[in-house]
């Protein structure tokens, strides 16, 4: 058996020679990115909203995904059961959630627009997958990790989303909040930021 001159090293966000584009991670990821971007165009292209407040959806880069959740990963504990829960609000065609599921977390999304709905209840089933609107949504706090790629295109409406989701995340619960608005989390005593970088904050837990 022929070893492998430059094994990968250990850590679920280590990646094997990243910097090279013929690098294993890579090469997968691109092949996601093609199908994510296939499935994304069709869905944005049959879009129901109402594209002058809120956006149709829009793939985030699978490999920023992965940095968020290995982060939030590395915060709780993994090994637990039940394992924690997450939540994608407007989770789109479900390519976050599956991201999230092979990380080891117990995944849901909410949706409301019509055509990506139905790509992601073909990957999760209806009861990890919601048709639900994010205003009439009343179970945020039952999850650990709440995820989002900004919904609104109105900017007020994104301040509003931003504060709800805000208050009601559970203490000591994880927020991955991807293109926010308001910078007024960073005043915020109830939440820490874990990594310069990365919009990822974690909400205090009680004393």
């Amino acid at each position: 058996m022929t070893l492998d001159p430059c094994p990968p090293p250990p850590g679920l966000d280590c990646c094997h020679r990243p910097d090279d584009p013929a690098s294993r991670c890579e090469v997968f990821i691109n092949i996601s990115q093609r199908f994510i971007g296939l499935l994304g165009n069709e869905a944005s292209a049959a879009t129901r909203n109402d594209t002058s407040r809120e956006y149709p959806f829009v793939a985030m880069d699978s490999r920023q995904v992965f940095r968020q959740l290995t982060l939030a990963r590395r915060h709780l504990k993994m090994d637990a059961y039940p394992p924690p829960a997450l939540l994608d609000v407007g989770c789109g065609i479900g390519n976050v959630m599956l991201l999230a599921e092979q990380l080891g977390f117990d995944v849901h999304g909410i949706e409301k627009d019509r055509r990506p709905y139905e790509i992601a209840c073909r990957l999760f089933d209806r009861q990890r997958v919601r048709d639900a609107d994010i205003w009439n949504y009343e179970k945020y706090q039952d999850f650990e990790v709440i995820y989002y790629f900004r919904p609104f295109a109105d900017r007020e409406l994104q301040l509003r989303f931003e504060k709800m989701i805000e208050e009601k995340l559970q203490p000591g619960g994880i927020l991955i909040a991807n293109h926010k608005n308001s910078e007024a989390i960073s005043a915020d005593p109830r939440f820490r930021r874990l990594d310069p970088e990365l919009p990822v904050w974690r909400k205090a837990a009680p004393a």
